[in-house]
């Protein structure tokens, strides 16, 4: 029998894990050679024992997994990596691919979708369910938002006014009203409150609940 597919689970909700470990348990070739429930636990796991596959949530209380994928990279640059996400927004997913990451599921995946998951990220190739799949290709070609447009949307998210947010970024209201004038045409709406809601829906902007 070939060498078990040795997995690094990094989740923060214990329910989730439970699942995952019990669809793993009746694998006979995966096997869960650790959990954490945080980040800075889950990269030092990483460093020292070396998975195969390692699960990486993104909605750890003491980090932004996607901005943290690197500090994994930079560990081991072959790592093979799946997302862990609760929805599906485009924008999460291909700031996640764009990074290295082999894998992409949500959490209500069916159990033998996780395990073929798995198995074929440790293949080296990628894994990317057809519905998310479908929500990556209806926004192909998309112009993406500056680092500056991003701050501006994060805010309006937040409920901030053009005014406070110039404040904030030391900028003419003029200077953020343009922003917004670009982060619209961008994302396809005409409005503060729609702005809000599809970046969130998106997942244009990280909401920690």
């Amino acid at each position: 029998m070939s060498q078990a597919i040795r997995v690094l689970l990094i989740e923060n909700q214990a329910l989730t894990r439970i699942g995952i470990k019990s669809v793993f348990a009746e694998a006979d070739d995966i096997e869960l050679v650790a959990e954490a429930d945080n980040a800075s636990d889950g990269l030092r796991l990483f460093g020292e024992l070396k998975p195969n596959v390692t699960m990486l949530s993104l909605k750890l209380p003491d980090s932004c997994a996607i901005d943290d994928l690197d500090n994994y990279f930079e560990v081991n640059p072959k790592a093979k990596i799946i997302v862990l996400a609760e929805h599906a927004g485009d924008s999460e997913i291909s700031r996640a691919l764009k990074k290295g990451v082999l894998g992409y599921i949500c959490k209500d995946v069916r159990p033998a979708d996780l395990v073929e998951a798995v198995r074929t990220v440790n293949r080296g190739k990628k894994y990317i369910p057809a519905e998310i799949a479908g929500i990556l290709s209806e926004h192909v070609g998309r112009e993406e938002l500056t680092p500056t447009e991003a701050t501006v949307l994060r805010m309006i998210v937040g409920g901030m006014s053009n005014k406070e947010i110039g404040f904030a970024l030391d900028v003419t209201e003029n200077t953020v009203k343009t922003h917004v004038r670009n982060i619209f045409g961008k994302i396809g709406v005409s409005d503060r409150t729609s702005a809000a809601t599809l970046a969130i829906k998106r997942g244009l902007v990280r909401i920690d609940l």
